[in-house]
């Protein structure tokens, strides 16, 4: 039988990263709306705190690997440090999802290393805050299409190119920097760099004002005659057409469901102040009855949460699926499409049953409005979700179902 409960290993973070939401990220979420591009100092003692969890293999509310090993198969059902990472950051999302984003050590960057890199890699980044260069100015949801390259000359590659939206780009030690070895060998040249602040060639050019998430830091970066040395590329240096691509695209695999998590937190949150300013008009949602036997305001939340509930099912399958060591790109995906499209859907519809006052900054909903958007689009937009489902669903490769 399938047991839906929070895992009992995994309630006392739970608990813990709901107090930190609730005591450091809410009190502060308005403050660093409105000062774009500061920094959140307030945020140093919880991420000494999450780095703790992570090390200890409880999991914290931010990054963490995929590192899948033949011998882990006979380990038996369990539930690890994928699932224990989307449950507390679900709950610290409900805080503010700007402000997760703004946790040192715990970006992007992070998970790439801890799902790719060797031993050696693991213990040298260990501590070091990374972030992650995908997207290019002609590159965007087709991460296959990256024309930043790296050479090798001697002991070092030599990176050329510019990366534009990446989250803690200035702020972060270091960045993950997706590069092609040869264009002419397509996605399978595609590999990943460690390249640390301060390499000569690597220069931040300028932050984006933004939406939503403004609490975070969105970079642009652009790299010339950057020499990186050849150890700090992440994983092999061969260019294997059958698996080269998929080596670096697993990060997506744990990365994604952490994403959907994001989401169901602002979802969650938006749904609770709604709830209880329905509550002080008078309007009751009742469980016992029928949707259409209500006041319409009840029948759309309960549509709403239905929705809410769907999107947190499926990222607790994908995170589950990864701590057990089984293919979950699918279910990754299908987390992360349904998660985006809820979010959105809900927050807005959430500001609409608030009246004035979910339009006003008298409220966070307007702005978890706001930080909804990009939920569905980073970490793959809604459309290439969609796509990979099908691709899985149908047996296609990108080749024939693009």
């Amino acid at each position: 039988m399938i047991n839906l409960e929070i895992p009992k290993k995994a309630r006392t973070l739970v608990n813990q990263a709901y107090q930190a939401a609730a005591e450091v990220f809410r009190p502060i979420s308005r403050k660093y709306d409105r000062a774009e591009h500061a920094y959140p100092t307030e945020l140093d003692m919880l991420a000494a705190l999450l780095d703790g969890l992570n090390s200890s293999g409880e999991g914290g509310a931010g990054a963490a690997g995929v590192r899948r090993k033949e011998d882990d198969k006979k380990s038996g059902n369990r539930n690890g440090g994928n699932l224990s990472t989307v449950l507390g950051a679900i709950e610290m999302c409900w805080g503010d999802v700007a402000l997760l984003l703004s946790m040192p050590r715990q970006g992007l960057g992070n998970a790439a290393i801890a799902s790719v890199a060797n031993d050696e890699q693991l213990q040298r980044f260990a501590g070091v805050w990374a972030a992650m260069a995908i997207t290019e100015p002609d590159c965007g949801s087709d991460s296959a299409a990256i024309r930043a390259t790296a050479t090798l000359d001697g002991d070092d590659y030599v990176l050329n190119g510019e990366k534009i939206f990446v989250t803690a780009g200035e702020r972060a030690d270091a960045v993950v920097v997706w590069a092609t070895l040869d264009k002419s060998k397509g996605r399978a040249a595609i590999k990943s760099f460690v390249v640390e602040k301060g390499t000569p060639g690597f220069e931040v050019v300028r932050l984006e004002h933004k939406l939503g998430i403004r609490a975070s830091d969105t970079a642009v970066l652009r790299f010339e005659n950057c020499r990186v040395p050849k150890e700090n590329l992440l994983g092999t240096p061969e260019i294997d057409t059958s698996k080269g691509f998929a080596g670096v695209m697993q990060t997506f695999d744990n990365t994604r469901p952490l994403v959907a998590a994001m989401a169901i937190g602002v979802a969650r949150a938006a749904l609770e102040e709604t709830e209880r300013l329905l509550a002080e008009a008078g309007v009751t949602v009742d469980y016992d009855k029928p949707a259409n036997s209500q006041h319409a305001a009840a029948a759309a939340y309960l549509e709403l949460e239905a929705d809410y509930e769907a999107a947190y099912l499926l990222a607790l399958e994908s995170a589950w699926m990864a701590d057990n060591r089984k293919p979950n790109s699918l279910q990754a995906s299908m987390a992360k499409a349904k998660a985006g499209r809820s979010v959105v859907d809900i927050t807005l519809r959430c500001v609409e049953l608030a009246g004035t006052l979910g339009y006003t900054e008298e409220l966070l909903l307007e702005k978890w409005s706001r930080d909804a958007k990009i939920l569905d689009i980073f970490e793959g937009t809604q459309q290439i979700q969609q796509l990979i489902v099908a691709r899985r669903l149908l047996g296609k490769t990108s080749a024939e179902l693009k």
